[in-house]
């Protein structure tokens, strides 16, 4: 029966209590229940799918009520019986009491389940959804029904709260019903409906009214958040496919706010919402959504909630394709953090985005934390930034914070002058500063056959070749590399004749190999400048090319990542390069140039280096090796900077090349050398690879695949990993070089991104099974790439396989990739395969000289050292450490012509890659070492994650200072101190008390 008229008009809460309760005609049989014959009834279900829909007998008396109670109010909105005595009043009390049941209902709901979505006739059998919804579902045609026939342009304002109110039941309850071709965003039009209705009210009310209705003003302002979470969430996806509609099918303009007005309305309120309630990651999602990530700016009162938001936008900027939303994520992120004083962190994301420029501003600001300061500077040095903090750079406006003493602290840390004295600490801490000699590496008395220890003893004759006894210095340079002392070049302190025992062994090679010999010098003294020149000094005077040649190389690897007032290379290195006659030693020169200044930008040093560029003469092969490594030596110099000088210059070259030129062994390093200059900067290359396809020389195309995949490493773009199978597909045994760089770019592109490196894992093995030779030989340097000092237990396995091949470049490729992926790691699994590899090869002297290096590379720094070019928590990547490896790397592409024959000292590169994989902790105050207790597990990804999980796993508690390897992560294992460095402990990190920290008292 319709709720009918009487004199006197009873309450609304009085007419629903007394409407009658066989309104339904399924509960005209309804016979009440009792607990045994529940029972009964439940043994009666045959499982034939009737049990889904339970009759409404089996409601409690209380669920019956509230379902009649709800019936009834959707009659009474409906009215469809015209009833004048069910007045516009009348039906907004009905629906207010529909509301508050909803409302108090679906706030606490977490998720829809689906089966409320997809299955409605059997929604009464779900336990988890809210009753009122469940009751309300069935009624939602009716009530739609009664919506469509209110007037659509209401003037009077109860009819306007009607509408907006009924609006807003109809869009919480098509939250749960899937989406129609014809209304396929129901939920969300009846969302904004309501809010103009709700919008044309609040206009239409006085103030007066507004005032005196305070809780229904209430009620409308909060009105989203007020219907749960979950609505909120289906909300905002809807809006994201509404915003994609409208600027793909209506062509509205993304930059303009007008056509997306009652959205982005919408997302200001949804935002704040989601902040707020921990669910930093959804707010951020819908603003990428709808290409506002400014708004998270604009919300102030969020500020403390806000640094979550930051590392997820952080994390979500790698999966952006386009270059433009990755540098707004990235934005973003910097802003949130500066707004919140992490000067630290803001640092690392202009680094992330390759800014130098707004270095100044950020150490301006944090003029009042001095701590703060050291550790940006800290971070600086570790990415190789030669920033130098001047007295005009208006840092001492504000206080007196920054005297002389301090500037020249900070310019220490950024040029890393006293990394050499952290690096012997830390090695006498371990116990490992006793130098030692490549056979203590190469460990021939394990050897299972006799071969190799019959012929050590045997006199010393044979030993002494010069491929091994090449060998034998690039393992010392490796193992020795940093600690300032070895038994082969630098063992005057063990014997008294000095210099004549320095020599002895520089004179049991030759040629090259003495070059090679004297340039290990500047890798065991690796970044102590001053005491290396000394040491250094009396070989560039030496009457034979080659040493002098070695000398003025080793000048360049010792002041690798260290900056020295003197500037000793430059000021040694130029006048052979501008004046020397020698071939050899301007070779070195160069190469120790591009070492010495790796990522520097200096235009004093270009100015040396691009006449030797630009110059051409005879004999070919001399001059286009002098052009090549001139050429390569300005792509580590201005590595990552899109330098048009030195860009049009090696472009310029290579146009006017012959083809003899271009048909020689090391014009690959002139291609190198353009491609660094464009390493991780994205489109800015196009104009260049456009340039490089005019070339008419099979060259070409390995430049633009080169320069192609260095501008996108470790990007993770997967369009261009696309395309480099693509490139694979081609069946080609011959003039393959472009296919091989195309599948060492594979690696490059997806390395440090782990979704990225476990697909192109993949793609490497179906390489390996359908494709060409050139193309498999690639393969395990790509399979390197992808795992630079991380000796991956599979990546081995693969390796250890390959490393057996009857392919004679391929498996020494693959000996190489076994030492660049277990780099200074020393792992004991990979010793034993490299020695077992040894004796296998024993008779072949190529392969034995690569299974050498990858020893040396293996106890690199005596396994206190990584190659890793990633660092920050893997946030960032060191450019002059991926160019050295990216040397290394395409010169394997061809080790015949390149390491195995005279120019085996670009190895020398990978001392750019080189550092310590330490975690040291210094007092802030003298920094001096603090020694705390530290974790140290594997890293565990918690971004956007809700709580606070842990960061690592597997971890063990040690104190510092610790090693860290690869997928490390360290986290303090004390409250006592705080680290100025924030979550990220990695190379030097300064602590200060916590002032907050209560000793726990002694019982």
């Amino acid at each position: 029966d319709a709720l009918r008229p009487s004199q006197t008009t009873p309450s609304i809460k009085q007419q629903i209590n007394m409407a009658p309760k066989d309104t339904d005609p399924k509960d005209a049989d309804a016979v009440e229940l009792t607990a045994e014959s529940d029972k009964k009834q439940d043994k009666k279900k045959n499982g034939k799918g009737d049990e889904l829909a339970i009759q409404p007998d089996s409601l409690s008396e209380e669920d019956r009520e509230l379902k009649e109670r709800l019936e009834t109010c959707v009659e009474t909105v409906a009215n469809n019986a015209k009833d004048p005595a069910v007045t516009t009043v009348l039906r907004l009390q009905a629906l207010n009491i529909m509301v508050t049941e909803l409302r108090t209902a679906t706030s606490s709901m977490t998720s829809v389940p689906k089966p409320l979505k997809f299955l409605r006739p059997h929604t009464s059998s779900m336990t988890s959804v809210p009753k009122p919804l469940k009751f309300l579902r069935p009624q939602f045609p009716i009530l739609k029904a009664a919506f469509q026939k209110l007037p659509k342009e209401p003037t009077d304002g109860e009819m306007l709260q009607l509408r907006a109110r009924l609006a807003d039941v109809l869009a919480v309850l098509a939250m749960t019903l899937a989406p129609t071709e014809e209304s396929p965003r129901e939920s969300l039009q009846f969302k904004l409906s309501a809010m103009l209705d709700h919008g044309k009210y609040k206009d239409q009310t006085s103030k007066t009214e507004m005032q005196v209705d305070d809780e229904k003003k209430g009620d409308e302002d909060d009105n989203l958040g007020s219907w749960g979470h979950e609505f909120v969430r289906s909300l905002a996806g809807e809006i994201g496919q509404e915003y994609n509609a409208r600027v793909v099918n209506d062509g509205a303009d993304p930059e303009s706010d007008e056509p997306f007005e009652d959205l982005l309305k919408m997302v200001r309120s949804i935002v704040p919402f989601h902040v707020s309630h921990n669910a930093e990651a959804e707010a951020v999602d819908l603003l990428i959504e709808v290409q506002r990530l400014q708004y998270l700016l604009e919300f102030e009162d969020l500020i403390p909630t806000r640094k979550e938001s930051a590392l997820y936008l952080i994390k979500t900027a790698d999966y952006m394709s386009d270059p433009d939303d990755f540098i707004e994520m990235l934005e973003t992120a910097y802003e949130i953090y500066r707004k919140q004083e992490q000067y630290f962190d803001a640092l690392r994301v202009a680094l992330r985005m390759s800014r130098e420029e707004a270095i100044p501003s950020l150490l301006k600001e944090a003029s009042k934390d001095k701590l703060m300061r050291r550790q940006m500077c800290l971070l600086l040095g570790r990415h190789g930034i030669r920033y130098e903090i001047e007295d005009d750079d208006g840092m001492d406006d504000d206080d007196n914070n920054m005297d002389e003493e301090e500037q020249e602290l900070l310019n220490e840390l950024i040029g890393n002058e006293k990394l050499h004295e952290q690096f012997h600490k830390l090695a006498q801490d371990l116990d490992v500063m006793d130098a030692k000699t490549p056979e203590d590496i190469y460990k021939s008395h394990l050897a299972e056959t006799g071969g190799f220890s019959r012929r050590r003893d045997s006199g010393g004759v044979q030993i002494d070749s010069a491929r091994a006894n090449l060998a034998s210095t690039y393992v010392n340079a490796f193992v020795n590399a940093g600690f300032g002392q070895d038994k082969l070049m630098t063992s005057s302190s063990s014997s008294s004749e000095g210099e004549s025992s320095d020599n002895e062994w520089l004179y049991k090679n030759k040629d090259h190999g003495m070059l090679a010999a004297a340039a290990s010098l500047g890798g065991i003294l690796l970044w102590n400048v001053e005491e290396g020149l000394t040491q250094i000094d009396k070989y560039l005077y030496s009457s034979e090319d080659y040493v002098k040649a070695g000398a003025t190389m080793a000048v360049g690897i010792l002041s690798c990542g260290v900056r020295n007032d003197a500037d000793p290379a430059l000021a040694l290195l130029s006048d052979h390069i501008v004046d020397g006659d020698s071939h050899v030693i301007k070779c070195a020169a160069c190469t120790g140039l591009g070492i010495a200044y790796a990522g520097t930008a200096r235009e004093d040093v270009m100015e040396v280096l691009t006449p030797v560029v630009e110059s051409s003469g005879t004999p070919t092969s001399t001059k286009m090796l002098e052009v090549s490594l001139a050429g390569l030596a300005l792509g580590m110099i201005f590595v990552g900077k899109c330098d048009d000088m030195v860009g049009g210059t090696i472009v310029q070259r290579l146009m006017e090349a012959t083809d003899e030129e271009l048909d020689h062994s090391h014009a690959r390093y002139l291609c190198l050398g353009l491609a660094l200059l464009f390493l991780g900067q994205m489109e800015k290359a196009e104009a260049m690879i456009e340039a490089l396809k005019t070339i008419e020389h099979k060259i070409s195309k390995y430049a633009v695949t080169m320069l192609e995949t260095c501008a996108y490493a470790a990007s993770g773009n997967v369009l261009l990993v696309q395309k480099m199978l693509h490139e694979c597909a081609e069946h080609l045994t011959e003039d393959a070089e472009h296919q091989m760089a195309a599948v060492l770019g594979i690696g490059l592109i997806t390395m440090g991104e782990d979704v990225g490196s476990e697909m192109a894992l993949r793609s490497f093995d179906h390489l390996l099974h359908y494709c060409e030779l050139p193309i498999k030989r690639a393969v395990p340097l790509a399979l390197a790439t992808l795992n630079i000092s991380n000796p991956d237990f599979s990546v081995i396995d693969q390796l250890s396989r390959l490393s057996h091949d009857p392919d004679p470049d391929l498996a020494q490729n693959a000996i190489l990739g076994l030492g660049i992926t277990s780099a200074g790691t020393n792992n004991s699994r990979v010793a034993g395969l490299l020695r077992q590899l040894s004796e296998f090869y024993s008779k072949d002297a190529g392969h034995v000289f690569c299974v050498r290096i990858a020893q040396g590379l293996l106890h690199m720094g005596k396994g206190l050292m990584t190659l890793n070019p990633f660092h920050s928590d893997r946030m960032l990547l060191k450019g002059p450490a991926l160019g050295g490896m990216l040397v290394l790397l395409h010169s394997c592409l061809d080790l015949k012509s390149t390491l195995l024959d005279k120019t085996h000292y670009l190895l020398y590169y990978l001392t750019c890659a080189m550092n310590p994989r330490m975690l040291i902790t210094l007092n802030g105050e003298d920094m001096e070492w603090k020694p705390v207790t530290v974790r140290v597990g594997q890293a565990v990804e918690t971004v956007g994650q809700a709580g606070k999980p842990r960061r690592i796993t597997g971890f063990q508690t040690h104190t510092s200072p610790v090693l860290l390897a690869t997928t490390d992560r360290a986290e303090l294992g004390t409250e006592e101190v705080l680290s100025v460095s924030g979550q990220v402990l990695e190379g030097i990190v300064i602590v200060k008390d916590n002032p907050e920290y209560e000793a726990e008292e002694s019982k």
